[in-house]
């Protein structure tokens, strides 16, 4: 079976990923079966910079397809913020409870229609040849004025979603899933992760040829 990496030791990124791309019949794993790989710092100005940074390392360190995202939340009165520093809001080491502690206290009497945000998600796949491809994703909703529901991680508990009255924190799994910025942006990735293992299977097999000859 075919192997993807994925380029995080987040538990609940990966419960989310394997899940979505679970139709794809692939082995997925983490950085938790490579513990020899150091955490990889994301120093870039954009999510295309981080998700490309980590997902070319992984796949130059196990020579596997490597399938890295960088995420975060954009909140439009903040002019964006926090952004690429998301995960790291509130300084180190990363807590989302301190994450959205800062947040609210940023927020704090502002109200609801200028609270408009959005998640993104960039993700970069990127074979052990070098070959790279990127897909994006977004979400829209407001941030609300506590944190409402125990699913998720990050931000989840304060990402209101008007469609369905709930917050992130609040939405079970599957309709996560269908409707976040990754869900999104893996599903735009489907034909890439397709493709790109293609390419690999063909790379294998044109050199277990070569070596007969």
């Amino acid at each position: 079976m075919a192997r993807l990496v994925l380029a995080t030791r987040n538990e609940g990124k990966v419960r989310e990923m394997a899940a979505l791309l679970a139709p794809l019949g692939v082995e997925v794993v983490s950085l938790s079966s490579y513990p020899e790989i150091e955490e990889i710092p994301e120093e870039g100005d954009t999510f295309e910079a981080n998700a490309l940074t980590k997902a070319r390392m992984v796949a130059a360190r196990t020579g596997q397809l490597a399938l890295a995202d960088d995420s975060g939340l954009e909140v439009d009165v903040l002019d964006g913020a926090p952004g690429v520093h998301s995960a790291r809001f509130a300084g180190e080491p990363r807590d989302d409870g301190r994450n959205n502690e800062k947040l609210l206290r940023l927020l704090e009497g502002v109200p609801w229609d200028k609270r408009r945000a959005r998640f993104r998600c960039v993700i970069a796949l990127v074979t052990a040849e070098g070959t790279e491809r990127l897909t994006e994703g977004t979400c829209e909703g407001f941030i609300g004025y506590e944190p409402r529901g125990t699913k998720g991680f990050g931000y989840d508990p304060l990402f209101y979603v008007p469609e369905y009255d709930m917050t992130f924190g609040e939405l079970d799994l599957a309709t996560k899933n269908r409707i976040s910025h990754r869900g999104r942006a893996l599903a735009k990735a489907f034909g890439a992760v397709t493709e790109l293992l293609e390419l690999s299977h063909l790379r294998c097999s044109g050199e277990k040829i070569n070596r007969l000859f």
